[in-house]
């Protein structure tokens, strides 16, 4: 059969991504407790593609997706992005995999266990350079500061979400990052709580106020102080409670003080 793709394209120009996006696909990740987790992940796959073809072999990407969907996590992401790259006859080739991340977790006193979903991510490129990173989104408790200074009693507090996007340069556990997020908040969230343990969270929040700028910056102080990341981002975003819009904060590693 004429390979189409192969074909002169009227319109000679270089594109630096093509492929496919939103493919849903079970795929199994590597757990720190458990050793594997089998979850659905939201996977889009791309390369480059020269000036002298027409398109490209789209079926290519989901034939190298199959071959490890039973074995995807930070280890060998290198090892299926070249595979990509080749199958495709490529320059570079990039990758994007969205997915729950879930994590048995027991609240504070009465030790009472459920899963606690968290939104986790890897992407990553190999070409002329090469650079992965992986992202965890963390739901956390903040109680605000100024609330607690200037009441009589009580503070305001809400749900927040903290996003951290690190580059790494050597495996690590997406667990730790987790924690180390929710250990910059005034609380974690928990799935669940009885009784004792509310009455614990919430005092334990009203000793541990936070804006969404500490967090950011709680959350830098210790990456920083990590070999594994050679780059990072964090965003804090407060759902508030008593106004009608969300406190938001952002810092990277490289970003420029002025």
């Amino acid at each position: 059969m004429k390979d189409v793709q192969k074909q002169k394209p009227d319109n000679p120009l270089y594109i630096q991504k093509v492929g496919v996006k939103g493919v849903s696909y079970p795929v199994v990740v590597s757990d720190k407790e458990k050793g594997t987790q089998n979850t659905v992940a939201s996977i889009n796959l791309y390369v480059d593609l020269p000036r002298v073809f027409k398109g490209t072999h789209m079926s290519r990407f989901i034939e190298v997706l199959n071959e490890y969907k039973d074995n995807i996590h930070i280890r060998n992401f290198e090892h299926i992005l070249n595979e990509i790259r080749t199958a495709l006859e490529a320059q570079s080739a990039h990758m994007e995999i969205e997915f729950p991340y879930f994590i048995e977790k027991k609240a504070p006193v009465t030790s009472s266990v459920g899963l606690m979903e968290y939104r986790c991510s890897f992407m990553g490129m190999v070409g002329a350079k090469r650079e992965f990173k992986v992202g965890v989104k963390v739901p956390v408790q903040t109680l605000c500061p100024c609330s607690k200074e200037i009441s009589e009693f009580g503070a305001h507090n809400q749900r927040g979400l903290v996003t951290a996007v690190v580059r790494y340069e050597k495996f690590f556990w997406m667990e730790d990052l987790i924690s180390l997020i929710e250990s910059c908040a005034s609380s974690p969230v928990y799935p669940i709580l009885k009784r004792p343990d509310e009455k614990f969270v919430t005092e334990y929040a009203y000793e541990h106020p936070v804006f969404v700028e500490d967090v950011v910056r709680q959350v830098a102080s210790v990456l920083n102080t990590m070999s594994e990341f050679s780059w990072y981002s964090v965003e804090a975003e407060n759902l508030e409670s008593i106004h009608n819009h969300s406190a938001y904060a952002y810092i990277e590693s490289e970003a420029h003080e002025e």
